[in-house]
């Protein structure tokens, strides 16, 4: 058997560069390059690996070597890492490596991010001394009772697949395993790898196989004729039908397929946060937004609904308004998802299967089939009458200081059609969700999952990479707040070094817009989430002399400043035409809501209290929770 000696950590290098994934006939290499920040526990292992390759490449010898990204934060670089894979419908993805300690622990959040949102991330933190000659080493967390532990436990409840290499024997497993999951669409998540420093630097002579090229196949499975043949008894069985519209629907390029069958059938189709773009916003049968931040189209349409069509959708608690938005006495739901884990929920019939082969196979299992024509033509007009209040919120007049939805409007209107806007937290998801106008599959990236404060910047220079990897000719705007740009701003710094350009609309509030929203409406007086000097009373004196303008400047980006719509349009023109990075910083007022629906969001109020503003919100909750549904009822009965 031939053999190849090198470092364990060498060896994860060399069979990184040699995976691929193959979907409907087209192969492509895996990964794309390696997120790194050095330390102690990785730079002589993962980071000399790293090292020996670049210098291979740039002598020609290795045209396809791991290429090495740095960042300025271990969570950032796992988003940025994360927002590639989901740009490119999680074909491609990154390594991110770390040091032992905080180092690693920084990556957490990450994990649990890529986990919840079903996207591939592989994760190489480094781990403390597999022999343990020295302990503790530094960054070192000590465990009395019990020897193997470290802080990288904390990885395991949110990965999909963890492991620890204590010896390089265990390595091939590991990573055939990594990439099992990594590949997987039902499956797929965070990938952790644990390497202790002195394992990565331990040489082995490896099988040369493990370094031979593998191309994994990205499976469409098929769904059950017998459940295809339900499922359609079901649809055409309904008098209202509506389909909702998830993630899984663009990441398994079904887009084409959804829009034959909302025409072919005349069912209307609602979109969640993952799933928005499923549809252009301008097509007949799109509603829009579903659930607790949902136009007023499709939650009423889901109040009528007796039959849901989930696509894609794990239906999070935003998109079923906290089990509220379906009301229909008898509503049943039949839920396409490639994930058994999500097809079975709300007692639905379940379509484990690939959004696009599924939809295609309901499409021609119904043919000569239509809903009834006023329920589709309602949904036409209803959807119609939100895009008249969308563009009310887009041109809407207040001073001095802007609305956000006039910013928007303003950001919507000027940028292309594929341009893609990326957010996460704060109230801008939510109003953008509801008011932003999709044109393209991949014109919407708001990361709603885990709705992770400060993933805005690092994901939009994940987005601004995969873009460039695709040669595509597309800008990245990020929109972010206050609260999410202070918690992490520090990739500006590496989209100015990576020289990929990201347009950032910086929106200055002064405080936690949307916590100090949800805070009024519970009776809690936006207690905490403004930001004000501290007087006797409290944080209650005047709004902080910050400067995040003069910040962004600081840290290498362009910087415009915008006190009015003409202005802002004109920034957002200027940055368009500029090549590099620029942060368009605008002062909105955070008392100006945009345009709602009354779908709920079960957040508990306290149940006694001494404040009277409390005390009514309790009221408006438990009228609220009167109206949730367990939907337990079995899609089929007996009787």
């Amino acid at each position: 058997m031939s053999t190849v000696r090198l470092t364990v950590a060498q060896a994860v290098v060399r069979f990184l560069e040699v995976q691929s994934v193959e979907r409907d006939g087209r192969t492509q290499r895996f990964f794309a390059g390696c997120w790194g920040i050095f330390g102690h526990g990785n730079v002589a292992g993962i980071g000399e690996a790293l090292l020996e390759r670049e210098l291979d490449r740039n002598a020609g010898r290795a045209p396809h070597a791991l290429r090495y990204h740095q960042g300025r934060n271990e969570q950032a670089m796992v988003h940025a890492a994360v927002a590639y894979a989901r740009h490119r419908d999680r074909l491609a993805a990154f390594a991110v490596t770390a040091s032992v300690g905080p180092g690693s622990t920084n990556m957490v959040t990450g994990a649990a991010l890529a986990t919840i949102n079903r996207l591939p991330v592989l994760l190489l933190p480094g781990d403390t001394f597999a022999t343990r000659v020295a302990n503790p080493v530094l960054q070192e967390l000590e465990d009395p009772r019990a020897g193997d532990v470290s802080v990288n436990e904390a990885f395991r409840p949110v990965s999909k697949y963890f492991d620890r290499i204590d010896r390089p024997e265990q390595l091939p497993s590991a990573l055939l395993q990594a990439m099992r999951v990594l590949t997987d669409p039902a499956e797929t998540g965070a990938v952790t790898l644990a390497l202790p420093q002195d394992v990565q630097a331990e040489a082995y002579d490896w099988p040369a196989d493990l370094f031979a090229d593998r191309v994994w196949h990205v499976a469409r499975p098929v769904p059950e004729p017998d459940m295809v043949e339900r499922a359609v008894a079901a649809i055409t069985s309904a008098q209202r039908p509506l389909v909702v519209a998830g993630g899984g629907t663009t990441y398994a390029d079904a887009n084409d397929a959804l829009r034959r069958f909302a025409e072919v059938t005349g069912v209307p189709v609602a979109e969640t946060q993952a799933g928005k773009g499923a549809l252009p916003y301008d097509h007949p049968q799109s509603v829009g937004a579903i659930g607790a931040t949902g136009t007023t189209a499709a939650d009423a349409l889901a109040a009528e609904a007796d039959l849901i069509i989930g696509v894609g959708t794990r239906y999070s608690d935003f998109t079923t308004a906290s089990r509220t938005v379906f009301a229909h006495p008898d509503v049943r739901f039949v839920n396409l998802n490639v994930a058994s884990f999500d097809a079975h929920k709300l007692s639905a019939l379940p379509l484990v299967a690939d959004a696009r082969l599924g939809l295609e196979t309901l499409t021609d299992a119904l043919d000569g089939w239509r809903a009834d024509p006023a329920h589709t033509q309602r949904a036409t007009d209803l959807a119609r009458e939100w895009d008249r209040t969308v563009e009310s919120a887009y041109q809407r007049e207040h001073g001095p200081l802007l609305a956000q939805s006039r910013v928007l409007g303003t950001v919507n209107e000027v940028s292309e059609p594929r341009d893609v806007v990326v957010c996460a937290a704060g109230s801008m998801p939510g109003d953008l969700h509801k008011l932003w106008r999709t044109r393209d599959r991949k014109g919407y990236h708001v990361e709603y999952g885990f709705s992770c404060m400060g993933y805005e910047i690092p994901g939009g220079l994940g987005v601004a990479m995969a873009v460039d990897d695709e040669v595509d000719d597309r800008d990245v705007f990020v929109l972010v707040g206050d609260g999410s740009y202070l918690m992490m701003n520090s990739e500006l710094v590496t989209s100015v070094q990576e020289n990929r350009k990201l347009i950032v609309i910086l929106v200055q509030n002064h405080g936690f817009a949307s916590i100090g929203a949800l805070s009024d409406s519970l009776g809690s007086q936006r207690f905490g989430t403004r930001y004000r000097e501290r007087t006797a009373s409290g944080l209650d004196g005047e709004v902080l002399p910050v400067d995040l303008a003069a910040n962004a400047a600081s840290l290498g980006a362009d910087v415009i400043r915008a006190e009015n719509p003409e202005a802002l349009r004109a920034a957002v023109l200027t940055a368009k035409k500029a090549t590099r990075t620029t942060v368009i910083h605008v002062e909105t007022d955070p008392l100006v809501p945009a345009p709602d629906s009354p779908a709920w969001w079960d957040v508990p109020v306290a149940e006694v209290s001494a404040l009277a503003s409390t005390r009514d919100a309790r009221a408006v909750y438990e009228k609220h929770k009167s109206e949730q549904r367990p939907h337990l009822t079995p899609m089929e009965r007996n009787d």
